[in-house]
């Protein structure tokens, strides 16, 4: 059971280990993503910092069950051990609101303050404990691995954007219409405020897609190291070794129906947010747009990225793009 509010009141030496929490959780986003992280970077502080701990979380377990705990000599048992007490201390630290592990209490400090709970965590874990299953992945698997390994993941990260947004409603501290608000451009009655469930299921269906479109590019990125170094194949409907551009166009076409569907949403979100998300959206369609140049034998032999240059014009571009629809929720 996870506390669903934060602590009314936090002692000066429990928020000074919440910041030294936020800041390993930090630490590791720098580290470890280029695209996430510059999206986040647009995000106002608090909001960032909750993304920060998600991420971090999430890439800890990712460690653990793509390599780098085996790296260092851990047998196929110890790894399982492992990720259930990870799971096992997520769970605890949620309920109790603190942890030894810096990334664990970070994360409990977010869940804390934005309402996510174990029915967002637990398939998260449920995933990665697939990841650490030899046999082949089936057809029938996909759709709940991604559901766990990315699409409850961008439920979180929506959970703290509407958090942090009922927060500066409650404080008055930014301009902008209510929580609920129609988008902007409707007039009549139309114009009346939207009811909150509504938006909100609206904006869980284009987080779900948006971390779906996210995560099938990554697979796609990393098909030859996910077959050849991890013997993992999350399109079990084709072959690696005869990746065709027919294989590849399927996937894409994918990717894009996910990404235009996440995309319709993107104009409801807090203000506070939108330009991260669009960033994040825009760099992502930039890596589907690159794949898709790309032939398909190349991509058993090369990772797609965004060049540097590239991604801060997709950044400019997505903050210029959010403060032309003005309007909108906080």
């Amino acid at each position: 059971m996870s506390r669903t509010t934060r602590t009314p009141a936090r002692s000066a030496l429990l928020e000074r280990y919440d910041d030294a929490a936020a800041a390993s959780a930090a630490k590791v986003i720098s580290r470890y993503s280029t695209s996430f992280g510059a999206a986040a970077r647009l995000l106002d502080a608090p909001t960032r910092r909750g993304i920060r701990s998600i991420y971090a979380l999430v890439r800890v377990a990712d460690e653990l069950v793509d390599g780098t705990a085996e790296d260092a000599g851990l047998s196929r048992a110890e790894l399982h051990a492992l990720l259930d007490e990870l799971e096992a201390e997520t769970e605890t630290a949620m309920a109790r609101g603190f942890s030894t592990n810096l990334v664990v209490h970070a994360f409990a400090d977010t869940a804390a303050a934005s309402g996510i709970d174990e029915t967002l965590t637990r398939p998260f874990f449920a995933s990665m404990r697939r990841d650490l299953d030899p046999s082949p992945i089936r057809a029938d698997e996909v759709g709940p691995y991604i559901h766990g390994s990315a699409e409850v993941v961008g439920l979180m990260c929506l959970a703290v954007f509407l958090a942090e947004e009922a927060a500066a409603s409650r404080s008055g501290s930014a301009p902008g219409s209510a929580p609920g608000s129609a988008p902007a451009g409707a007039s009549g009655p139309a114009a009346a405020a939207a009811p909150d469930a509504a938006r909100r299921e609206r904006l869980e269906v284009g987080a779900t897609h948006l971390g779906a479109a996210f995560q099938k590019i990554n697979f796609l990125r990393d098909l030859e190291t996910d077959w050849r170094t991890l013997g993992r194949n999350y399109f079990p409907w084709c072959d690696p070794e005869a990746f065709t551009e027919s294989d590849k166009a399927r996937i894409l076409d994918d990717i894009d129906h996910d990404l235009d569907l996440a995309g319709r949403s993107i104009p409801e979100l807090p203000r506070r947010a939108r330009g991260a998300v669009l960033a994040a959206h825009g760099l992502f369609a930039g890596l589907a747009a690159r794949c898709r140049a790309t032939p398909a034998d190349r991509l058993m032999s090369t990772r797609i990225r965004v060049p540097d240059a590239a991604k801060l014009a997709i950044v400019a571009r997505s903050m210029i793009a959010a403060a032309g629809q003005g309007g909108g929720t906080r």
